[in-house]
C-alpha cells in the first residue's frame, strides 16, 4: 500500500459570479490538468441573503457535468427542457450538460438566512460532449452514510466506499464524492484507487494530511463593527488538498474534528477548450457553440422535451 502525498496546499479566492453571489472559487480557470477531470470547484457558503439572493439566472452549458451537494438552505431550479424542482439540504443534483442545455439555479436560505453548498464541474471526454442532457437530483435521504467504530462518518454520493454505492451512476468520469467527518485526534487511513486523481476539500475543523503540514490560515470575509474585514482564519476551514498518486490518503484530525469532501476521478487527458460555461476541445468548438447561442440553434432537437 502506498500513502499518497501532497501535491498542492492552497487557500479559496472570494468570487462574484451569476447575478452577484458571493462564493469562494476553491479552483478554476487555471491548468486544468492538475486537477483533471474535475474543472471547476466553488463555495457557496453564506449567512447573509443579499450576498446570494440573486442567484444564477438562466445561463448555458454544454460538455461538462455539474454538481450541486447542499448542506444549509434550499437551492430552486429550472431548465430549458422542463425540468424543476428544489435541492434542500444534505441532497444532491448531478447535470449532465452534454450537447447543451439552459438552466438557472436560484439560492435561499434557511430560517436564519445560512446558505451553504458546493458547485463542482466535471469534464467530458469528447465522444460524450454532444450527449443528449441527463438530470440525476438526490434527495437527502438516498444517500447512504456509514459510521466507524471511531465515530467517523462518511456520506457516500458517488462511487464506491466501505461497501456502500452511491446513489449517483453512469458518470463518464467514474468518480468517487465522498463527505467525510473524522472526530478529533483520530487518525484515518481512506483507500482510494491508485490510477484516479484525488483532491480533499476541508470545509470544517481542522487536520493534517500525511506528508503535510496543518492546512494554514486562509482569508476570509467577516463583519467586524459593521464594516468588512478580511481576517486569517488558522483552522484548516476554506483549504485545498490535492494528492499525488497512491492508494491511501492518510488523515489527522484536528482538536475539534475536520470535515471535508474526497473526491476522486479518471483523467480524461484531452485537449480543453474553456470559455465561461462552455467546455470543448478545440477553440473552433468554442466558436461554434457560441455561434449556436446568438442564432438559437444551441439547445439541439434530440434534446428538448416532447
Amino acid at each position: 500500500m502506498s500513502i499518497r502525498p501532497v501535491r498542492q496546499i492552497s487557500g479559496t479566492q472570494p468570487t462574484l459570479e451569476g447575478a452577484g453571489v458571493h462564493l469562494h472559487r476553491v479552483f478554476g480557470f487555471g491548468d486544468p490538468s492538475l486537477t483533471d477531470p474535475f474543472l471547476m470547484m466553488d463555495d457557496f457558503r453564506n449567512d447573509r441573503p443579499d450576498d446570494y439572493k440573486a442567484g444564477f439566472p438562466w445561463h448555458p452549458h454544454r460538455g461538462i457535468e455539474t454538481i450541486t451537494y447542499v448542506l444549509a438552505g434550499t437551492v430552486d431550479h429550472a431548465d430549458s427542457l422542463g425540468n424543476a424542482g428544489t435541492l434542500g439540504p444534505g441532497s444532491v443534483q448531478w447535470m449532465t450538460a452534454g450537447s447543451g442545455i439552459l438552466h438557472q439555479e436560484m439560492p435561499k436560505g434557511d430560517t436564519f438566512g445560512r446558505m451553504h453548498g458546493f458547485q463542482l464541474w466535471a469534464n467530458l471526454p469528447r465522444d460524450q460532449k454532444m450527449t443528449k442532457p441527463r438530470y440525476q437530483d438526490i434527495p437527502s435521504g438516498d444517500i447512504p452514510e456509514i459510521i466507524d467504530d471511531d465515530g467517523t462518518r462518511v456520506r457516500v454520493v458517488c462511487g464506491e466506499f466501505w461497501g456502500s454505492r452511491g446513489p449517483v451512476d453512469g458518470i463518464a468520469a467514474d468518480p468517487q464524492y465522498l463527505d467525510i467527518f473524522v472526530p478529533a485526534g483520530k487518525r484515518k487511513v481512506l483507500p482510494v484507487d491508485t490510477y484516479r486523481s484525488a483532491f480533499a476539500y476541508i470545509f470544517e475543523g481542522s487536520g493534517s494530511f500525511r506528508d503535510a503540514s496543518r492546512p494554514f490560515g486562509v482569508l476570509v470575509e467577516k463583519e467586524v463593527d459593521g464594516a468588512e474585514v478580511h481576517l486569517r482564519d488558522m483552522s484548516g476551514n476554506r483549504t485545498l488538498v490535492v494528492f499525488d498518486a497512491g492508494d491511501e490518503v492518510v488523515v489527522q484530525a484536528g482538536e475539534k474534528g475536520i470535515r471535508f469532501l474526497l473526491v476522486t476521478g479518471k483523467p480524461i487527458q484531452e485537449p480543453v477548450a474553456w470559455h465561461g460555461p462552455i467546455v470543448m476541445n478545440t477553440q473552433q468548438e468554442l466558436i461554434e457553440a457560441f455561434a449556436e447561442l446568438r442564432n438559437g440553434t444551441f439547445i439541439r432537437e434530440g434534446a428538448q422535451m416532447g
